[in-house]
């Protein structure tokens, strides 16, 4: 007689409010996926997070109401918080989890809490070098941290740290079509240079008229553009470029963003920690202009880690118009430039992050917690990066 089946652990991913948060959180949903989980992903109601998970299959899809805490909204973000921890509480009644993880964010803080109520183990990831502010505040009262940052292990006061990098989702590890094919299904020459202008999931107008201003510079140039802009910020940018008479694919979003990677000869790029897992994991160079209004300047740090490497070349968005131009003809012009670039791109990706979150969590369940000390580094990733726990 067959021994009864166990049943799947069920697992919910709080990881809504940018794709910053989402994408990764998607990428260790099918991990857990394909060591037999059940995953709930518990969203925002933003457009970004619901655009984003349209194409997901064979998970459950939840939008908790939340509100960021900004500009002193304290009233509004606590009554958002309240409204979410009692949505994820009755999700959790009717079906208790084993394990929740919140990507940061936050939307990320309620079902932790709820979580811990109905005696779930709970974790966090940090993408970030310096920890998001509901990250902080979540790390002492999780099971353990994942980061993607060394720097960020010794700034979150959890009971364990496993630094992991940052989860991408399977179609950035390496151009499943080749570079021509994706310029080619983009709309672009393969045989002449693409230059990808990208914001993050919602677009950057800093970023955008940083790059329009210096467009003029560049007319001679036989370059291609990829220029993704958000949605309030398409018309002026469709414009500038038509009226300069320069070759421009503008899109407000684009779900595809590995063909944008694969098809790009280089890139500017905001310096969210997620955007950067995916530019090392297409190994495209990059222009990097940090925003300056992240929490703690957090994208700056990130960005300087990146070019301390010789990974990627960082611009401040106050720069002239001169100085990117002259940044960008040095890196899509110059071969020699971009090789040793890409090479610095490879060390910072870390194909295995998904499945080491997904590994440690079920190992967690089965009461054998980071008892495998002994990680074994993805190749290429900097020494100073290799997966360890910190106790």
């Amino acid at each position: 007689m067959n021994p009864p089946a166990q049943p799947k652990p069920f697992i919910a991913i709080a990881c809504g409010g940018t794709g910053g948060h989402l994408f990764p959180g998607l990428a260790v949903a099918r991990q857990l996926q394909e060591r037999g989980s059940d995953v709930a992903l518990l969203i925002s109601p933003k457009e970004v997070d619901q655009q984003a998970v349209q194409p997901v299959v064979g998970m459950e899809i939840f939008t908790l109401p939340a509100v960021g805490l900004q500009n002193g909204n304290y009233f509004s973000f606590a009554k958002s918080f309240w409204h979410s921890f009692g949505a994820a509480q009755k999700l959790f009644q009717r079906r208790s989890p084993a394990a929740v993880l919140a990507m940061g964010g936050f939307t990320s803080a309620p079902p932790v809490f709820a979580a811990k109520l109905s005696g779930a183990k709970t974790f966090l990831h940090e993408s970030n070098t310096i920890p998001g502010r509901a990250n902080r505040r979540l790390a002492r009262f999780v099971d353990a941290a994942f980061v993607g940052f060394p720097e960020a292990a010794a700034r979150l006061k959890t009971k364990k740290t496993l630094i992991t990098g940052t989860p991408v989702r399977p179609q950035f590890f390496q151009s499943a079509i080749g570079n021509r094919q994706s310029a080619m299904a983009l709309g672009l020459d393969p045989n002449s240079p693409i230059v990808l202008v990208v914001g993050g999931s919602q677009g950057a107008r800093g970023l955008n008229d940083l790059v329009l201003s210096a467009l003029p510079l560049l007319t001679q140039k036989n370059w291609q553009w990829l220029h993704l802009t958000g949605a309030n910020d398409f018309e002026k940018v469709q414009s500038a470029y038509a009226k300069l008479g320069l070759k421009a694919v503008v899109k407000p979003f684009l779900a595809e963003m590995d063909l944008a990677l694969g098809a790009a000869t280089a890139g500017v790029s905001r310096a969210g920690a997620s955007s950067l897992a995916e530019l090392a994991a297409m190994r495209l160079p990059a222009l990097l202009v940090p925003l300056s209004t992240a929490a703690d300047n957090h994208q700056f740090f990130n960005a300087l880690a990146f070019e301390k490497t010789g990974a990627a070349k960082m611009l401040e968005q106050t720069s002239s118009p001169e100085r990117v131009a002259a940044l960008l003809a040095e890196i899509v012009g110059n071969g020699t430039v971009r090789q040793p670039m890409q090479v610095a791109l490879a060390r910072w990706h870390a194909p295995s992050a998904a499945g080491q979150i997904a590994e440690n969590i079920l190992s967690a369940l089965g009461q054998n917690f980071f008892t495998a000390r002994k990680v074994v580094r993805p190749a290429g990733v900097p020494g100073e990066m290799s997966l360890k726990v910190v106790a």
